[in-house]
């Protein structure tokens, strides 16, 4: 049966998850109201059967008294009262002898019974004495193989009833597993069309080419929003193309006409044109600044936008100590001009990471240091493994960033209120390059506090367990 709705699909799995719990509660009545049913027979069978007993003995001490009486006096006005006492000793006993199995008590006492009835008062004393002990014995006996009957009745009765609670055990076993295995399966109907909601969503995080095919089966709600969110992606794909090539051509456009200012203003510092005044070299000194800002914002919107454009990281092992040191040789020039010492302390000797991500994040950590952290001050590199991360603290001296702030300058076009170094302002881009490599290496970048310098950036990337 094919299910219209998400809806449904839930209603139905509750109910077939219920129907073992309603089997077991029914199972559980019949048992409970039989086993309520046998108890009350047994009890009045019991009590009954008891009374009945207790009758005959009182009876049985009437009948001794009236034979003896009548053995002695001889009136005849005795003989209808023993034979109705006899009568009625009878009606007693023979409800009490129809539940016995053993019927030898029963015939002895009926004999001795039948013989009393008979008796002439002729008899001598000892055979009257020896009858009526054996009628006591007979009676004697009965009660005894009444009160074993009645105690192997409520035995049987236990056993009865342990074997009742030994299968409502195992029943209540067997059908609760049911409804695990029940809950389970309804849990996957319903978890089944959401997971694949979760596939899609995923695939469009990672700017996946292909998403996961529309279901042709289950909830129409789920597989609605299924098709809004595959429209939804080729929207955004769209949308991402027309950013791309935006910047790509903006950038370019930008940077021909940049590269002739600067050459113009380039032959005007040198005067090949003719000589300058004072306030006209200061014009182009301000303009020299402004070029170089506008080459820097182009450089970091074009790192950026190479950024969003890498989809999917390389994992590689990269050997920690040549990998650095060939990013501190590149970048010493800078480093020097701002009068900065390197200290690095590298306790990994490989890292597993995409190796131009890393770089970006060394580059654009060695930028930020050197632009906001004090001149003449060390830049302290640290390179460790914690837990199952491997962690990259870059810390500098300088203005300490406030708690509250912390988390913008991650924030894309974010800058700080600290001045520059070089004077330049700067595009807020730096620090939203280094958390978005790291989130795309499947880590994190944050400010953190350190007792060795003032600022710290600290990025952490899953080692190669936990990457794969």
């Amino acid at each position: 049966m094919q299910l219209g709705s998400l809806r449904q699909l839930t209603l139905i799995s509750f109910v077939v998850v219920l129907v073992p719990l309603a089997l077991l509660v029914g199972y559980s009545q019949i048992k409970l109201s039989e086993i309520g049913q046998i108890a009350t027979n047994e009890a009045e069978y019991s009590v009954n059967t008891v009374r009945r007993v207790s009758k005959m003995e009182g009876l049985s001490v009437d009948i001794e008294r009236l034979v003896r009486q009548y053995h002695i006096v001889k009136k005849d006005a005795l003989k209808p009262l023993i034979g109705k006492s006899s009568q009625r000793f009878t009606e007693f006993q023979i409800p009490v002898c129809e539940k016995l199995t053993e019927k030898t008590n029963c015939s002895n006492l009926t004999e001795r019974v039948d013989w009393i009835n008979q008796y002439s008062g002729t008899d001598d004393q000892l055979l009257l004495d020896a009858q009526l002990a054996e009628f006591k014995q007979n009676l004697y006996d009965l009660s005894a193989q009444v009160d074993s009957s009645l105690d192997r009745r409520i035995q049987d009765q236990q056993i009865y009833v342990s074997s009742v609670q030994q299968t409502q055990f195992w029943l209540t076993a067997c059908l609760l597993g049911a409804s695990f295995i029940l809950i389970a399966l309804g849990s996957k109907a319903i978890l089944k069309p959401v997971s694949r909601l979760e596939r899609i969503i995923t695939a469009m995080s990672r700017q996946e080419d292909i998403l996961p095919e529309i279901a042709t089966s289950g909830p129409k709600e789920l597989i609605v929003l299924e098709q809004k969110l595959h429209r939804l992606a080729g929207r955004l794909i769209q949308l991402e193309n027309l950013r791309h090539a935006l910047l790509r051509h903006a950038s370019h456009e930008l940077k021909t006409p940049l590269a002739s200012i600067k050459e113009g203003c380039s032959l005007l510092t040198e005067q090949v044109v003719g000589p300058l005044n004072t306030d006209q070299e200061e014009v182009l000194s301000l303009l020299n600044s402004s070029t170089d800002r506008l080459n820097l914002l182009i450089v970091q919107l074009l790192d950026y936008n190479l950024l969003l454009q890498q989809a999917k990281p390389v994992f590689s092992k990269i050997n920690s100590e040549r990998f650095f040191n060939e990013f501190v040789t590149e970048n010493s020039l800078a480093i020097k001009q701002h009068d900065n010492q390197i200290d690095m302390k590298l306790e990994l000797a490989t890292v597993f990471a995409d190796q131009t991500l890393f770089r970006r994040i060394l580059d654009n950590l060695v930028s930020n240091a050197i632009a906001h952290g004090s001149k003449g001050s060390p830049i302290n590199i640290r390179l460790y493994q914690k837990g199952n991360m491997q962690v990259l603290d870059f810390a500098n001296r300088g203005q300490q960033i406030d708690m509250d702030q912390r988390h913008i300058l991650f924030q894309p076009f974010s800058r700080g209120e600290g001045v520059r170094n070089d004077r330049v302002t700067g595009s807020g881009l730096g620090l939203s390059i280094v958390a978005d490599c790291a989130r795309m290496m499947f880590g994190k970048a944050e400010m953190v506090e350190v007792d060795y310098a003032d600022v710290c950036i600290r990025v952490q990337i899953p080692g190669k367990e936990a990457s794969i």
